[in-house]
């Protein structure tokens, strides 16, 4: 592994899902692809948690969560307050977001890939 390889795996992924097991679930997958996890319950906890860090470089967040703010909204919100964040959305509900997902922002349909998530979080970090 080259220092490259090293620097470009320090990323850090925030992952925000409400369901505690596919939570835990979502943080082995970054995790296992060599990058580090920051897990939030909510689109709340999410927007505290960078507020408070500067290290984070891809939001991976489900869309159907509580206290009123969903991952589509969240990915709007990053999209608005941290534009070089990058964002993964996923959703067990909706098949295509069509207009509603914000730029430079990746949808992916419940069940998905880990393959998919994981070479993609690769591409956004180049």
């Amino acid at each position: 592994m080259t220092m490259a390889d090293i620097v470009k795996n320090a990323a850090i992924i925030l992952v925000v899902e409400d369901e505690p097991l596919l939570r835990l679930a979502a943080v082995d997958l970054v995790e296992a692809a060599g990058y580090e996890a920051v897990a939030a319950a909510d689109a709340t906890e999410a927007v505290a948690i960078l507020e408070s860090r500067n290290d984070i470089r891809v939001v991976f967040t489900d869309v159907d969560m509580p206290r009123g703010v969903d991952g589509m909204r969240l990915a709007a919100i990053i999209r608005d307050r941290w534009p070089p964040i990058k964002v993964i959305v996923v959703s067990g509900h909706i098949q295509d977001p069509g207009n509603r997902i914000p730029a430079e922002t990746v949808f992916f349909a419940k069940p998905y890939r880990e393959e998919q998530i994981v070479e993609t979080i690769r591409q956004m970090l180049q």
